[in-house]
């Protein structure tokens, strides 16, 4: 089965996804669609370059949702604008993979999720940091004993990054901060290796200029004791570690913990041992291929990346928000 994918959002991450379409064993890249017929065209025309076939190009949403020759569609517009859109793809009988952070706010996701389960289409959140390989051999360390019990995770990603006004990353109205781009991939690993979070409690500051949040610490408490230390940032070139404690030792994911290439294990009175493990490409690739495995097993959702860890995510997302002041909303 080679399923057909739309994308629309041609923009900077769609712009590297897209690059890394040759590796989607089992998908290829038909259409782009862009409420801008001009940017669709350039877009379609430097990816069938690289895809080997011609990627049509299409002026407006709407004709994509709406085309017969597209089984899946990957929507990569800003956090803002997920919900409605993802919405109309689902009701279009589409496969929806929706860039994360899945929508703005937890409202937004949970809408997404009650349209998919109503019309038992597939959707996912693409949060390719669960299929790399070297996060897959970290779970299964854990699930092998490794490290002992699992008390404590501790990640941080932050860049660096001068405010401008035209970028949507500093726009309040197009789910701009910190906290949808970065923090999104901190909370996400906290859950995905410690599960629900009881408690959460989010520090940090905002942009005088538009109101979004430049950096937070988060907080997660577990009622077993257990706990999660976050650091997200565009104010500091934070290193992008992240690390897993147990009683018996701990793993390492060494910078970048989003998109590694290795995993190193400790133990206690051993020497670390280092798995050298990259993905296929960029590594955008894995996750369409999820896709495409979970449609043609008939699944509605991914073991890997089930909409009940993208709602508990957005959930952490939504109080860290709150309790930085920052408005989220979806439009």
């Amino acid at each position: 089965m080679t399923l057909r994918w739309g994308l629309i959002g041609p923009g900077r991450i769609a712009a590297k996804v897209a690059a890394d379409f040759p590796q989607v064993t089992n998908g290829r890249l038909e259409a782009v669609a862009s409420r801008s017929r001009e940017r669709a065209e350039a877009f379609a025309t430097e990816h069938a370059a690289l895809a080997g076939h011609p990627v049509r190009a299409l002026e407006g949403y709407d004709a994509l949702f709406a085309d017969p020759e597209i089984d899946a569609v990957y929507i990569a517009t800003p956090h803002s604008d997920h919900a409605r859109q993802a919405i109309a793809a689902i009701e279009a009988g589409k496969a929806v993979l929706v860039e994360k952070s899945f929508a703005a706010t937890l409202d937004g996701a949970r809408s997404i999720t009650e349209a998919a389960h109503a019309h038992q289409v597939f959707v996912m959140e693409a949060m390719w940091t669960r299929f790399q390989p070297a996060v897959q051999r970290a779970k299964a360390l854990i699930a092998d004993g490794a490290i002992g019990q699992v008390r404590a995770v501790a990640a941080d990603l932050g860049v660096r990054r001068e405010f401008d006004a035209e970028d949507r990353m500093f726009a309040r109205e197009l789910g701009g901060g910190a906290l949808l781009d970065l923090g999104v991939y901190v909370v996400s690993f906290a859950q995905h290796i410690l599960g629900a979070p009881d408690r959460v409690h989010a520090t940090g500051s905002l942009l005088p200029e538009t109101g979004v949040d430049a950096e937070a610490g988060i907080l997660l408490g577990y009622a077993d004791g257990r706990s999660a230390t976050l650091q997200i940032s565009f104010r500091l070139p934070l290193p992008g570690n992240a690390r897993i404690y147990g009683t018996e030792g701990w793993i390492d994911i060494p910078p970048r913990f989003h998109h590694p290439d290795r995993v190193v294990l400790h133990r206690s009175g051993q020497e670390p041992v280092t798995e050298e493990l990259p993905p296929p490409g960029a590594g955008y690739a894995l996750e369409f291929i999820e896709v495409g495995e979970c449609l043609q097993a008939g699944r509605q959702e991914s073991a890997t990346m089930p909409l009940a860890d993208t709602l508990v995510v957005q959930a952490v997302l939504q109080q860290a928000a709150d309790q930085l002041g920052v408005a989220l909303e979806d439009r």
